[in-house]
């Protein structure tokens, strides 16, 4: 059974944001990271680019740019207040 772009995506960002903070994903490194671990189901580098896209088109991650582009789940507007208070 093959794997959707939607399935992909999830998995995407599950992982995204469990290392928030912590580590930073190049596409690439997703990339790699869903065809390990979707080996069985046949994904290959078009769904997981599908999937990418996906992500930054529904406004779940976006990109951010320090010395390489990098896939993160966007900040919160205001999050230092919502923490203070």
């Amino acid at each position: 059974m093959a794997v959707t772009p939607e399935q992909v995506a999830d998995a995407m960002f599950d992982m995204v944001s469990e290392y928030q903070g912590k580590k930073k994903f190049k596409p690439g490194d997703l990339t790699k990271a869903m065809l390990q671990k979707f080996e069985a189901e046949g994904c290959d580098k078009k769904v997981c680019k599908a999937a990418i896209r996906s992500l930054m088109d529904s406004g779940r991650c976006v990109y951010t740019y320090f010395g390489g582009t990098f896939i993160e789940v966007p900040h919160k507007e205001g999050a230092a207040e919502d923490a203070a208070g």
